[in-house]
């Protein structure tokens, strides 16, 4: 269990440093309009932006997922 955990983590690290490598290189060799293109007009928030959108799209899909449970239950219930 724990060296699943611990290679889970190692993987982690490795996917942010791989990501946030990727980000600094497009931002220092690709040209401005390019630069807007793949990061969006605001290239230093790009990592907040995505994480709010994951977010907010889990939580919908949670709000669905549940509220068509919770009509499943309500039929049985009757």
């Amino acid at each position: 269990m724990f060296k699943r955990l611990f290679w889970i983590g190692i993987g982690a690290a490795i996917g942010v440093m791989a990501v946030t490598k990727a980000q600094a290189y497009v931002k220092a060799h690709t040209p401005d309009k390019a630069r807007q293109f793949l990061l969006g007009p605001d290239p230093e928030n790009v990592t907040m932006k995505t994480m709010e959108g994951l977010i907010a799209e889990f939580n919908a899909t949670r709000r669905a997922r549940e509220a068509e449970l919770n009509r499943q239950y309500a039929d049985r219930a009757r």
